[in-house]
């Protein structure tokens, strides 16, 4: 018989792999070594067999066959699984990778490969100076999205190195901590507030002398060289199944990006990932707001996202005179004068994006009377074979229901009908140039959605009555602090679209070097002529010619915000009992049950109606329980479910932030939120 003491000294070979690059000097080290090694100690055994001298600090043991870390240097082999089989490989937790851009720029950096993918994404986006990371997230590009760009591009080369922007040398991609300072609130502006030009001291974010300064106006500044048979190129969706093929690629923020099979110069999108852009500053977040922009832009050139003819000309006038022409000019602006960075910081405070649209409201507004609307509005109920009704009543919006009567007179008495609005989808029917201003309700039913649209008589009272319509599907009212500023948010979204001709733009569009394709999509170059588009696109440009750099941008992400489908992930699903497939819209507030025919809302879940939420690993199904005894419980087919569920936590966790918190993240929380038991 062996004694415990003998059994426990026994040494086995350990063949372990060191990924160096030093030439005549073996890869593949075997060690003998011990159960009650611990991870260090092998580490340090290893360093000292290698007889290399260099800085060893960043390596850490990669095990090949179960694809983790061995990250906790204390634990035992014996504690950790490892056995003589192991394949260990000793290599960099930091490798570089290749990073495309929202604004479809290429950077390459150096990044931890061994951090969950939410530590690296912040640790990432501390390097390119954009605050609140926990808005974006990396993406692989599918099979799906690639298969057309493949087919086009199999004469054609890599890229350049030069279109690549090489940030490998800054603090963070080295592997060091960034300085904190540099999202403070209270420190120098970092960029000037109206032209977006980064200031002296964002330098000190990249590599000394001009490469710092190329590099921060890639990142900040809009370069609009989008060319027709470029968007032909890219991925362009057609049907919601096209569109659930764009959030497939998600990575997992709970584990790292080589457990999530990522290697070394592999190309991801950083993307923004949750549509909660909180407290943007054009002081602190040029970089922010331009990367969000150029999302927004390219989502509507690549009908990502769908709009009206009306709405793609107000975007490709903000493009296409403002943006572009302020970019380019913009190294050249001198700084601005206090009151011109003041209009800048009052226009700001309409367009600021939080996550319900504005400020809790305080206690003592919120007890007073809530205030109602009451006008005569039409209501429009589809009928069979395509016929429409249409009847004017008398209708009173009080609380967050809509009441609506015969006439004025009978306002005292029992309405025709009662519509209560928490929960439901607001939808916007407009076209300033004809005079419609519709708001389409879907309210949900026991059997699905009942369809109501209401048209009304002009702008002022379709803002008054659409806003208190938003804020009721959230079960706000209108003593709210929120109701004011989401009124004049729709006026000036009308305002763009109400435009009126210019003479002088109509009668001479040739006179203006403009290419009316790369601002439009694809569907609308068909659609046109060039010259009826430049046309129409300078007599959209009339309402914005005099916005500065920084508002034209920000009205932009304020119009996208506008569009009905903006802010929806969509996913392909199989409900339980259901013997088809849906599509399955996520947003920051609600789930919608869509059908995939015909893309028509079936059902909404607030996620404020939501108890709790979790996932069968073994069967892959995500269970959702909702007040009043509504549950749900549904396989995700596009993609793993993990991503629908790390969505769900996700946008809960973004809710508690709060501008009165620092800006240090509870990383804990969100994995608590969103990691799963797996």
């Amino acid at each position: 018989m062996v004694s415990s003491t003998e059994y426990g000294s026994h040494t086995w070979d350990l063949l372990l792999t060191v990924d160096h690059q030093h030439e005549g000097v073996e890869k593949e080290i075997p060690l003998q070594v011990t159960g009650d090694l611990h991870v260090g100690g092998l580490m340090l055994k290893l360093v000292e067999k290698i007889k290399i001298a260099q800085d060893w600090s960043d390596y850490a043991f990669w095990w090949e066959q179960k694809k983790c870390w061995l990250l906790k240097t204390h634990w035992t082999l014996d504690k950790c699984g490892v056995q003589a089989d192991a394949k260990l490989i000793f290599t960099t937790q930091h490798k570089m990778l290749r990073l495309r851009l929202p604004n479809m720029k290429t950077v390459r950096l150096k990044v931890s490969f061994s951090s969950m993918v939410f530590r690296a994404v912040s640790d990432i986006c501390k390097m390119l100076n954009i605050r609140r990371p926990e808005e974006l997230s990396l993406l692989k590009q599918s099979e799906g999205t690639l298969k057309k760009k493949k087919k086009k591009d199999k004469n054609s080369k890599e890229p350049a190195t030069e279109d690549i922007l090489n940030l490998c040398n800054s603090p963070v991609s080295s592997g060091l901590p960034a300085n904190p300072g540099l999202y403070s609130k209270t420190m120098t502006p970092i960029y000037d507030p109206v032209s977006g030009s980064p200031a002296s001291s964002t330098m000190t974010w990249f590599s000394d002398g001009s490469t710092a300064e190329q590099s921060c106006s890639i990142l900040a500044l809009s370069h609009p060289t989008c060319s027709p048979e470029m968007l032909a190129e890219m991925y362009q969706p057609r049907t919601l199944a096209d569109k659930a093929k764009l959030n497939a690629g998600w990575l997992d923020s709970s584990r790292s990006l080589m457990e999530q099979d990522v290697q070394e110069e592999d190309q991801l999108l950083l993307r923004f990932k949750y549509y909660t852009f909180f407290d943007l500053n054009p002081k602190y977040d040029a970089v922010r707001i331009n990367q969000i922009y150029e999302q927004a832009r390219w989502a509507i050139l690549l009908e990502e996202i769908d709009c009206t003819e009306e709405e793609m000309l107000i975007f490709a006038a903000l493009q296409a005179y403002h943006v572009s022409k302020l970019s380019l000019s913009s190294e050249t602006q001198d700084s601005t004068c206090e009151s011109e960075v003041d209009e800048v910081e009052a226009a700001l405070s309409n367009l600021e994006v939080t996550l319900e649209g504005g400020n809790k409201s305080n206690f003592l507004e919120d007890i007073t009377d809530i205030p109602k609307l009451a006008d005569n509005l039409k209501l429009v109920r589809p009928k069979k074979l395509a016929l429409k009704a249409i009847k004017t009543y008398w209708f009173v919006f009080r609380d967050t229901s809509i009441s609506y009567f015969k006439n004025k007179e009978s306002a005292q008495g029992e309405p025709i009908e009662k519509l209560n609005l928490k929960g439901c989808e607001v939808v916007p029917d407009v076209n300033v140039a004809a005079k419609k201003f519709g708001i389409k309700l879907l309210i949900p039913v026991a059997d699905g959605m009942n369809e109501v649209y209401l048209r009304c008589d002009n702008e002022d009272q379709y803002a008054r009555w659409m806003a208190a319509c938003v804020l009721a599907s959230k079960g706000r009212t209108m003593a709210d602090s929120s109701y004011q500023p989401e009124v004049q948010k729709i006026l000036s979204f009308l305002q763009m679209k109400n435009w009126t001709m210019c003479s002088q733009a109509a009668s001479e569009p040739e006179n203006v070097d403009m290419k009316p394709e790369c601002f439009v999509s694809p569907r609308y170059t068909k659609k046109f002529k060039a010259k009826q588009l430049t046309a129409r696109i300078l007599e959209a440009h009339q309402n914005v010619s005099q916005m500065s750099l920084v508002e034209a941008k920000l009205r932009f992400i304020q119009a996208w915000q506008s569009l009905p489908e903006f802010g929806l992930s969509y996913y392909i699903v199989r409900f339980k009992g259901s013997k088809k497939d849906d599509v399955l819209g996520v947003s920051y507030n609600r789930l919608i049950r869509i059908d995939m025919a015909t893309g028509d809302p079936i059902t909404t879940w607030r996620f404020s109606n939501m108890k709790q939420w979790n996932v069968n690993w073994e069967i892959r199904q995500v269970a959702i329980e909702f007040d009043q005894n509504v549950s749900i419980a549904f396989t995700c087919l596009s993609a793993d479910c993990k991503i629908i569920h790390e969505y769900i936590g996700g946008y809960i966790f973004l809710s508690t932030r709060s501008k009165d918190h620092n800006e240090t993240l509870d990383e804990e929380l969100f994995h608590k939120l969103t990691g799963g038991q797996e």
